[in-house]
């Protein structure tokens, strides 16, 4: 039986299965991609790769539809949210087809020793293992700097979303990408470590759990390869007590029922100041209660199932032993019966430090909720994390909201608004949530040979 299965989650059928790819497939892949980073065309003039991604873009918008269903099917994300996905997509290739060969500038530096500037050249093979909560976009990150830039990418994609994979590959052909610029692997994950540990390789890209990202930069480190992990986020979503309390709920809700809570930046972690407390969570409570489970391919559901069984049987089994160490079920806290891997909507508050879940990410539609006397505490509280992904802060006060948002040790903050992303803003963490950045012109630079170039004087 294949390990690459596409199973749609809502009623657990099984849609088809992809043969694992082999060695001596995975080899010339490689073989492919090492030869095309020695060619013109990874290393000769930016704009023939540009215009592959103008395509790209394009054939994006043409296929939203049929992209968007596919991701519906297969991971159980809300149709309408799957759509924003493709979208962003598309976004991520025309912001790296329109100012790639700006950021790719040569950069002057002012010195004494001579006409001295920096020039940005590819270093090679790029390694992707990407997760499936947004089957697209993770590999969009990845494949639009590189393919500006000039390196191939051979990347490994969760074993739930092959469908995605596949297509995702075919449509980068299409744009007229040559053979080796992105190639989609069916491997396991010593084959995985196998391509890392190559001289060909250069470079590994992951997004996904600690325990893959810990053995992925073990590996790359034991072989002196570049590496940027962005793994799990715990983020806060801090309510003040001077806040918009209605679109603070409304984000907030959003934040926990969107892709079914399986969104590493997404709020999990609410504290709340304590004048404003007992009114936010009336209101959260409501707004989480009202969710409508249902198929995800249907514009009325409001909250799709959770990506596979392995992935509710997981969360149940996080509930259960946060409640059994001291935790309090406000609502919700179980899975939901009948056919699909559905969890209800959930809060759990008396979290201490001394509970295990305190410190772990909940992967789904649970939301913890803390109650604080002043921003001090609230800060202290966020930052008494493992993790430090991203988070968000609200208040009518600007200037208190920057304060907290710069004591806040996590990779991105957003004040009266809920964790975003777009391809002009750097994307990544710091602590257990990894290192290195992602989209913006950082991203385009963590993977180049960032070379000083100096004409003496």
């Amino acid at each position: 039986m294949s390990a690459y299965q596409s199973i749609n989650p809502a009623n657990n059928q099984l849609l088809k299965a992809w043969n694992e790819h082999d060695d001596a497939y995975a080899q010339q892949a490689l073989k492919t991609a090492d030869a095309l980073y020695h060619s013109a065309w990874s290393k000769g003039d930016n704009q023939p790769r540009l215009q592959v991604l103008h395509r790209l873009a394009d054939l994006i918008d043409q296929r939203a539809e049929e992209l968007a269903t596919i991701a519906s099917k297969e991971m159980g994300k809300l149709i309408g949210q799957s759509r924003g996905e493709v979208k962003i997509c598309s976004q991520i290739a025309r912001y790296y087809a329109e100012h790639a060969a700006t950021f790719l500038q040569p950069q002057p530096y002012a010195s004494d020793v001579g006409d001295a500037w920096l020039e940005y050249h590819p270093i090679g093979v790029i390694v992707a293992v990407e997760p499936w909560n947004f089957p697209y976009y993770q590999l969009m990150r990845v494949l639009a700097p590189n393919l500006a830039l000039g390196n191939p990418v051979l990347a490994k994609h969760a074993n739930i979303v092959p469908h995605c994979a596949d297509v995702f590959e075919k449509l980068v052909e299409e744009a007229g990408a040559p053979k080796g610029a992105w190639t989609n692997l069916f491997i396991s994950t010593d084959q995985v470590a196998d391509l890392i540990a190559d001289p060909r390789v250069q470079g590994v890209a992951l997004t996904g759990s600690e325990r893959a990202g810990s053995a992925v930069a073990e590996q790359a480190g034991k072989h002196l390869k570049k590496s940027t992990l962005e793994l799990g986020g715990n983020d806060v979503f801090v309510v003040l007590d001077d806040a918009d309390i209605d679109e603070a709920v409304r984000q907030g809700a959003q934040a926990r029922l969107s892709n079914c809570g399986q969104v590493c930046t997404a709020a999990k972690r609410f504290i709340l100041h304590e004048k404003i407390a007992d009114t936010f969570m009336a209101k959260f409570s409501a707004a989480l209660q009202s969710a409508t489970p249902g198929d995800p391919l249907d514009e009325k559901t409001t909250l799709g199932p959770l990506s596979s069984k392995d992935a509710r049987d997981r969360l149940v089994k996080q509930v259960e032993e946060a409640v059994k160490n001291g935790a309090r079920v406000e609502f919700g806290g179980r899975a939901i019966d009948g056919v699909g891997c559905y969890y209800q909507p959930t809060v759990l508050t008396g979290l201490t430090p001394e509970n295990p879940a305190y410190y772990q990410e909940f992967f789904g539609p649970v939301a913890q909720v803390y109650v604080v006397a002043d921003d001090r505490a609230a800060v202290a509280l966020a930052n008494d994390s493992n993790y430090g992904l991203g988070g968000s802060v609200w208040t009518k006060d600007i200037a208190r909201g920057r304060k907290m948002a710069s004591q806040i040790e996590t990779g991105m903050v957003f004040i009266n608004s809920q964790s975003d992303t777009s391809a002009e803003l750097p994307f990544g963490g710091v602590k257990r949530s990894g290192y290195g950045r992602e989209l913006s012109d950082l991203g385009i630079k963590e993977f180049a040979n960032q070379k000083l170039v100096v004409v003496a004087s």
